[in-house]
């Protein structure tokens, strides 16, 4: 088993055939200790110093990189009909706490009973997509 405390680059340089990936959920790449496997069977313990990001690289061994990717999941994608309806979906989802990702265009929330309860009740149109889910950050209410 290959231990990753950092990761060693953002990115690969290395073209595809020399990449090797370990594709992970989402909730995974905020944990600081996790296992897993790559593709190729090799396992990695992580005892993290900071975060990873989709793609980067952990590992270069036998003149290969190995990437963590994560992996796709369904959300909510809530279209923005105006700045105005923008700023209803915006606030009436803030307010379930649910991770969400703002788009130009749309919104995306995470895929929660909540949250179906909250599109059935507003009959706003949304579909659900299969995405690389990035939700912003949050901080914890401070005084």
């Amino acid at each position: 088993m290959h231990l990753i405390q950092r990761m060693l680059a953002e990115k690969s340089v290395l073209s595809p055939e020399r990449q090797i990936v370990l594709a992970v959920e989402r909730r995974l790449f905020l944990k600081r200790r996790w296992r897993s496997h790559a593709e190729d069977g090799t396992e990695f313990g992580f005892d993290l110093e900071t975060r990873l990001i989709d793609g980067c690289v952990i590992c270069h061994k036998d003149g290969c990189d190995y990437l963590v990717r994560q992996l796709p999941e369904t959300v909510y994608q809530i279209p923005f009909e105006s700045a105005t309806h923008a700023a209803l979906v915006a606030w009436k989802t803030g307010n379930l706490h649910l991770p969400a990702q703002l788009l130009d265009d749309a919104i995306l929330v995470l895929h929660d009973e909540a949250m179906t309860q909250l599109l059935e009740r507003e009959s706003w149109r949304f579909s659900e997509p299969e995405v690389v889910f990035t939700p912003m950050k949050t901080i914890a209410h401070s005084t």
